[in-house]
């Protein structure tokens, strides 16, 4: 893509940028799930597990989100650090798509632990470094998470990880809203240890399609290296904050059809 065409590339999305990065768009999107809470914690584990369970339709994501950490009597920090096993009960019947009752005790258990130890999930991801590429810190967190001493295998397929080369998009995704800190108050900006232009894009079948008729992607395939090419291309439109203009393949994408 020549200078000029990256030129004219900007002025369209950085345009749409500005017409999705807004409060109206949180409403109808699961980020309006960690916008529910105020404590760090709080934004923090529903932020990530809503993140998880992004696939399917919005509203659905939504609902199924509400009714996990109603469950939790919407203190899901609380909940998790201070419930006995007889609470464990209520979770034995959540399920959306593959996300089932063994994967939603993991997640507790995991939290548990860690938060016992730690005040952040950023620590989880950091590992006290802050210039670590990306595709690292993910391989890292997976493994993390992983390293309780007793794990079921299934759960494995939910927590994506660059060593098998998926696009990683829900992760990716939840790194957005942690770590990207603008005026217009979708993302939180709680996260300061990474910053903005460590970020990957966030790239699924929508975000996929409208890129490549941008000329954003070349590769046919929506993987690591799709997302990582993604993300190179929208660094020469922004090279601090390249994953904003995610707002923009997403609503040319969902809301407009492009």
């Amino acid at each position: 893509m020549k200078e000029q065409e990256y030129d004219s590339l900007k002025a369209f999305l950085d345009e749409k940028v500005e017409a999705y990065n807004r409060p109206d768009f949180i409403t109808n999107d699961p980020v309006s799930i960690p916008h529910r809470f105020t404590s760090k914690q709080d934004i923090e584990i529903t932020a990530f597990w809503t993140a998880i369970l992004s696939w399917g339709r919005r509203a659905t994501i939504i609902n199924k989100s509400t009714e996990l950490f109603k469950r939790m009597d919407n203190a899901p920090y609380d909940f998790i650090l201070n419930h006995n096993e007889a609470d464990l009960k209520g979770f034995l019947d959540f399920k959306h798509r593959t996300f089932n009752a063994t994967d939603t005790l993991y997640f507790i258990e995991f939290f548990k632990c860690y938060y016992y130890s730690h005040n952040t999930l950023e620590d989880a991801f950091t590992g006290g470094s802050q210039d670590v590429h990306m595709e690292t810190i993910l391989i890292n967190f997976h493994r993390l998470f992983f390293s309780m001493p007793v794990y079921p295998e299934r759960t494995r397929k939910h927590i994506a990880t660059p060593e098998r080369n998926s696009a990683c998009k829900r992760i990716n995704m939840f790194l957005r809203w942690m770590v990207r800190n603008d005026d217009a108050g979708v993302d939180f900006g709680l996260w300061k240890k990474l910053k903005p232009s460590q970020l990957i894009c966030p790239c699924d079948l929508h975000v996929g399609r409208v890129a490549r008729k941008l000329g954003l992607i070349t590769r046919r395939q929506t993987d690591w290296r799709t997302a990582v090419e993604l993300t190179s291309h929208l660094k020469k439109l922004d090279p601090d904050d390249p994953v904003k203009y995610d707002f923009a393949l997403f609503g040319l994408g969902i809301e407009e059809q492009f």
